[in-house]
């Protein structure tokens, strides 16, 4: 769970920073998993930053944080940016 909300925010962050018809996907993602999260009905929250946009590759962090601000996860992500031929 910690790891697809990650992704997805990280991934998020990346897509805000590219034109329109450009794509990306992840190439790589590291996870860190700090505490266990109940889904009991507990609200995570993630939060997606982005490090480095270069041509062909961009790199973003993450956290996921329980309903108290604790950490329970982090994570970096390295995308490859796809862009259309002959761009």
């Amino acid at each position: 769970m910690a790891a697809t909300l990650l992704d997805s925010v990280m991934g998020c962050a990346v897509h805000t920073t590219l034109p329109a018809g450009v794509g990306y996907t992840t190439l790589e993602l590291k996870v860190n998993y700090i505490r266990a999260a109940h889904t009991g009905g507990q609200t995570l929250t993630a939060e997606g930053s982005v490090i480095h946009v270069g041509r062909s590759t961009a790199t973003a962090e993450g956290k996921v944080l329980d309903e108290r601000g604790k950490l329970i996860a982090h994570a970096t992500t390295t995308c490859l940016v796809m862009r259309p031929a002959g761009d």
